[in-house]
């Protein structure tokens, strides 16, 4: 059964403690013991992550933290509620589990929501897996840039949450660029589009991490470290909700198309 088929059958074993564990309580009206320490139960019985527990602490930490995002500037529009309704319509979740992330955005917004106990939580339940916490921050920074803008506080947010987790501010401004590019690359149709060519050019070179004078040894490596980071599977084995695999598939798709422009432009 999936981590979140024992949430609704009431098997809460592996369900998490600490402020992630008191947000999903909240968003689910359970009271769990608020006792237990952020990471009891995070080792399993063979000795590694308990993946159930870190899908859990992956999926209540995204949509939090969604919600803390939105009110960066003072307040949440239409719009950005809307946004996050679309981004858990592409991620194809059930009406439970839209409802119970909308609950957690909602928890988010609030005047007290403690974003830095949900960050240094959410680090220790990832367990070093940096790849892991990096999609997470892209699926933040994708979420930021669904209106096609990213005012001075929610990037300084975002900047501020990807050095608690253990980025750097150049890295993460590098991901944003990535992020962005891939919005724009997608939007206007990738590789196979017909208009804005040059244009989408230069957004497949920020996709993939290099400038334009890359080489092409560069360019192949870039493309495999990318899409070896992003590889669904790999992701879903290493905590990322199974609900999510989708972006994940959709970015591997875009750094494909990506990569592929690029070559072709340079035979």
């Amino acid at each position: 059964m999936s981590w979140w088929g024992k949430l609704l059958g009431g098997a809460f074993g592996f369900a998490i403690g600490g402020p992630l564990g008191a947000l999903l309580g909240a968003a689910l009206g359970h009271n769990f013991d608020r006792g237990l320490s952020g990471l009891d139960g995070y080792i399993s019985g063979g000795g590694g992550v308990d993946n159930e527990r870190l899908q859990t602490a992956f999926f209540t930490a995204t949509f939090s933290i969604m919600g803390h995002l939105a009110k960066a500037d003072g307040r949440v529009s239409p719009e950005e509620i809307n946004m996050a309704r679309n981004v858990m319509h592409n991620m194809q979740l059930s009406k439970e589990q839209r409802d119970i992330a909308m609950n957690l955005f909602n928890e988010g917004k609030q005047a007290d929501f403690p974003l830095d106990d949900v960050l240094t939580q959410f680090r220790q339940e990832c367990h070093r897996r940096r790849n892991l916490i990096q999609m997470f921050l892209e699926i933040l920074i994708a979420t930021s840039l669904a209106d096609n803008k990213l005012d001075d506080a929610e990037r300084g947010l975002l900047i501020y949450i990807g050095g608690h987790l253990g980025f750097a501010r150049p890295q993460v401004e590098q991901l944003i660029n990535m992020v962005g590019a891939q919005q724009r690359y997608a939007a206007g149709g990738g590789a196979h589009g017909t208009k804005h060519r040059a244009k989408s050019l230069k957004d497949a070179y920020k996709i993939l991490g290099v400038s334009e004078s890359a080489n092409k040894d560069e360019i192949k490596k870039a493309y495999r470290r990318l899409m070896n980071q992003h590889h669904p599977d790999k992701l879903v084995s290493k905590g990322l909700p199974e609900e999510m695999m989708k972006l994940a598939t959709e970015k591997t798709q875009e750094i494909k198309q990506a990569y592929e422009q690029i070559m072709e432009s340079r035979k």
